[in-house]
């Protein structure tokens, strides 16, 4: 490598293909010019972590009421993203990105950050994969069931998710520091496919994850103009849809259109993140616990009230408003289970179409058909631009009401036991996981983990009226990895899943991100003997 880059993996078949001389001078010239300002941002993010443990309150910004109440809308979208009613997401693996954009959906996001686990492997083939996707020459043979996967003539719109500002590409050292992972993520994929999509007529879009403010946004506002100057792009050429999955950037809405006015086309309801986010944000306050994860649902008031102020906010902006995922995945061999699970999908979908989203998310192809049927009904047109929602009038309260509701043991163990599957999965290099009919990826799994430090940090009382103190919590883990282990053998992974999260479940003080610590975990799996045999 060049220019002090040392790279702390084993090589990857083809990787030639992504680490060109002139790709890696393109990213690196990214973190020289804005990874400071990341890390700074980083640091902002705990300082505000530290005001809301002291305060337990939030508001929409006084410094920024100007943009809230001035007329200004932001570019028009692409002709490709007009329509977007259907959207499937999913990992980077090649199977699945041929699935996903043969799924009849109208969009593909490829997931870089919740569904995927960031080996080595799993990022430079994610890459190799997704050049082979724009330029139609991508295929896969499945020795399993003996047939070839090939692209359809007429393909979902291919949208990339990088993975969040608070992520750091670890394999990839310059002068001994770690690079950004969304500059890595964004870079390269900018790099490799903007000539080639813009040849064929569409253009390099994104989703943005995990921002927490628009001093965040507007620091990708500049990496993309930065970028698209670099490579000679018109301005407008790269096209985000950001998703709210964060309570505070749920209360700049406005701001976050506004700063990134020539790049944005929408916003997203990234609802199991925003779940997770709440409840770390308000972690120390016990008035801010959460019932059971499967009671806190879309039509919860705070929810509710954060996907309709999200509507009337875009529309009025004239940007788009996405609707959240649907986690059910299809249920075989139980025609009843599968029927209750499809009509729960609908109604969720049938909410979304009616109150004014432009389209919605599933996880799983079969999914897709009963998505589009709603929003054929009740979203005859491409989009609902039109529908302003003025009847919406969201307050501060609105968004923090929490919903009433019981902890229960079922919700404790299953918790449990979703949170130490999913990390199972997670460090076997798996992020998309189908556990009890439904596609867990780190968003749901932070849920379950944040919901358990909160109920036991506050020791809340259970249904059954017993405790959830730290002995309760160590038993009722201690039992359910014993059934896990019974269940699936003793395997390393479910080993150190199982420590990793009893760990951050017990913790003093709530980490911020799961995925942080169980990077570590991968990038020590790599350098086993075994691995690099493997690689090799």
């Amino acid at each position: 490598m060049k220019y002090g880059l040392k790279v702390e993996a084993e090589k990857i078949p083809d990787q030639e293909r992504v680490f060109t001389p002139e790709a890696l001078d393109f990213i690196l010239d990214l973190e020289d010019y804005f990874g400071h300002r990341r890390r700074e941002l980083m640091e902002d993010r705990a300082q505000r972590q530290k005001e809301l443990d002291a305060t337990g309150k939030l508001d929409f910004p006084t410094e920024t009421a100007g943009i809230r109440a001035a007329d200004w809308t932001v570019r028009p979208a692409p002709e490709d993203l007009l329509d977007r009613r259907v959207e499937i997401t999913g990992p980077v693996d090649r199977k699945m990105i041929i699935n996903a954009l043969n799924s009849g959906a109208n969009v593909f996001m490829a997931d870089f950050e919740d569904s995927s686990t960031p080996t080595w492997e799993n990022l430079v083939k994610g890459q190799i994969n997704l050049m082979d996707a724009n330029t139609r020459r991508i295929s896969f043979f499945d020795p399993s069931n003996g047939k070839e996967y090939k692209l359809n003539d007429k393909t979902a719109v291919l949208m990339v998710r990088p993975r969040g500002l608070h992520m750091e590409e670890k394999h990839l050292l310059l002068e001994g520091e770690p690079l950004s992972a969304s500059f890595f993520d964004f870079g390269l994929y900018l790099f490799h496919n903007a000539k080639v999509l813009r040849e064929r007529g569409t253009g390099p879009y994104y989703y943005l994850p995990k921002m927490e403010s628009y001093h965040e946004v507007q620091l990708w506002s500049e990496v993309i103009s930065h970028a698209e100057d670099a490579l000679n792009l018109p301005r407008g050429t790269v096209r985000v849809t950001v998703l709210i999955e964060t309570i505070t950037a749920a209360f700049q809405m406005d701001e976050i259109l506004s700063v990134l006015r020539d790049h944005i086309v929408g916003l997203n309801c990234g609802r199991w993140d925003y779940i997770f986010n709440f409840i770390k944000r308000f972690s120390q306050h016990k008035s801010f616990v959460l019932p059971d994860r499967d009671t806190v649902t879309m039509q919860s008031h705070f929810l509710r009230s954060y996907s309709q102020l999200l509507i009337k906010t875009c529309h009025k902006r004239k940007a788009f408003a996405m609707g959240g995922m649907a986690a059910q995945i299809p249920i075989k061999n139980d025609e009843a289970a599968n029927r209750m699970a499809m009509e729960k999908v609908g109604a969720d979908k049938k909410r979304e179409a009616e109150d004014g989203h432009d389209g919605t998310w599933v996880a799983h192809p079969g999914l897709v058909p009963v998505a589009r049927a709603m929003f054929d009904r009740y979203m005859p047109m491409a989009n609902q631009l039109d529908k302003l929602r003025t009847d919406v009038n969201v307050t501060a309260q609105d968004l923090l009401t929490v919903p009433q509701g019981e902890v229960t043991e079922a919700g404790v163990r299953k918790n449990i036991n979703v949170g130490i599957l999913y990390m199972r999965a997670w460090l076997g290099g798996n992020g998309c996981v189908p556990l009890y009919n439904l596609m867990e990826d780190a968003a749901t799994a932070e849920i379950s983990r944040t919901q358990l430090w909160q109920w036991r940090h506050h020791k809340v009382m259970m249904k059954d009226g017993r405790v959830l103190n730290d002995e309760l919590m160590l038993e009722l883990m201690k039992q359910e990895t014993m059934k896990l282990t019974g269940e699936l053998g003793r395997d390393k992974h479910l080993h150190d899943a199982s420590l990793l999260f009893r760990d951050m479940v017990m913790a003093e003080k709530l980490d911020e991100f799961l995925t942080t610590k169980a990077y570590e975990m991968v990038l020590a799996y790599e350098k086993e003997p075994a691995n690099k045999a493997k690689q090799a």
